[in-house]
């Protein structure tokens, strides 16, 4: 393994348990029944332990959408050509994607990266930190070189830095690719040793016939590259995909940085399966922001034991899911600092009048 990438690794540390029991004790005087905000209040708890600040505060949120292609669109996968990346890519470096209009209402930040588009793109918000011109066909042969597959998870983290230099101290996982849930599934199969039958899903919205091909080729590619399934950057870079891999490198980023990190959809959990098994500490940073109507998804969630906070039966990708879910971080966040305690309030905490 590349030395940088084993640093990577060793520095992530567990959560700060000291922080999430102070948010515990914090949660428990204010002026509502313990536990009556649910899923609110093991989030604060959780965000807590991650920064290790009792009542965290994330004025700046960066969604990181890695944009790379697949050579695996050669069998006809999407309902798509390939040539949608890069038009969906100035897209959205000129803001007219799904992700930028719900990051621009969830106050985040859109940073596009691309890691692997299959093509020379320039403009002003663009972040260049292309490793190869797409990947190779998974379906005849390995989808990159090893080494290519840690170049793409360092890129991921080395992003993640230069957002925490800038102040970034929160992130969304989100990607851009024609193809790229094919290799997502590929790459789950093998982590997981799910059957590409209960993975595969429509993608793009192919139809049946499509919908067939696509579990075939998912089952040519893990018969041809024999993943190792106890290997992760095995399978990135077997079956992978240049995003997915740089996806993986901003989750291990992030926990690097004592960042929470919130999950978007399907792509983004094969990405997070891969982060987990090359760092398990990595994995009591991540967030999962919603249930993706993606096939596959639902497993990728259970395999991370992940409780989504949304069911919006999204499958678009982008981050969208993520940028959502950020106004219940945000609650959650703001419940901690503004609401009163019962001795703030007068209010008895049913142990007796609790006086100013």
């Amino acid at each position: 393994m590349n030395d940088k990438l084993r640093q990577l690794i060793d520095s992530i540390a567990q959560p700060d348990g000291v922080a999430a029991s102070a948010a515990s004790a914090h949660l428990d005087q204010l002026t509502k029944p313990p536990g009556s905000l649910g899923k609110l209040e093991s989030l604060a708890i959780q965000l807590a332990g991650i920064t290790g600040v009792d009542k965290p505060e994330f004025d700046r949120k960066t969604v990181m959408v890695m944009a790379a292609d697949h050579g695996v669109c050669e069998e006809g996968v999407s309902a798509f050509p390939a040539e949608v990346t890069q038009q969906m890519l100035y897209n959205m470096l000129s803001g007219g994607a799904a992700i930028n209009v719900l990051a621009r209402h969830a106050g985040a930040d859109v940073q596009v990266i691309d890691v692997g588009v299959n093509a020379d793109v320039a403009h002003p918000d663009l972040v260049n930190r292309k490793v190869r011109m797409g990947t190779s066909n998974m379906a005849k042969g390995p989808a990159m070189l090893r080494t290519e597959a840690e170049q793409a998870v360092l890129a991921g983290a080395e992003a993640v830095a230069e957002a925490v230099k800038g102040g970034t101290r929160l992130f969304v996982t989100g990607e851009l690719g024609i193809g790229n849930t094919t290799a997502s599934a590929a790459v789950v199969c093998a982590l997981t040793e799910l059957e590409p039958e209960v993975i595969v899903g429509r993608g793009t919205g192919v139809d049946n016939a499509g919908l067939t091909r696509k579990i075939a080729v998912v089952c040519r590619a893990l018969d041809v590259n024999q993943p190792d399934g106890n290997d992760a950057l095995d399978v990135l870079t077997k079956v992978g995909g240049l995003e997915i891999a740089a996806l993986a490198g901003v989750i291990l980023g992030a926990a690097a940085h004592r960042c929470p990190v919130v999950l978007d959809g399907f792509i983004s959990g094969a990405a997070a399966l891969a982060a987990r098994a090359l760092a398990p500490a990595s994995a009591a940073y991540m967030l999962a922001s919603h249930a993706s109507d993606e096939r596959g998804h639902a497993a990728v969630l259970r395999q991370l034991k992940l409780e989504p906070m949304l069911h919006l039966d999204m499958r678009l990708g982008e981050g969208t899911g993520g940028a959502l879910s950020l106004h219940l971080v945000d609650a959650a966040c703001r419940i901690m600092r503004e609401m009163a305690t019962f001795v703030d309030a007068g209010v008895s905490d049913g142990q007796g009048a609790v006086q100013r």
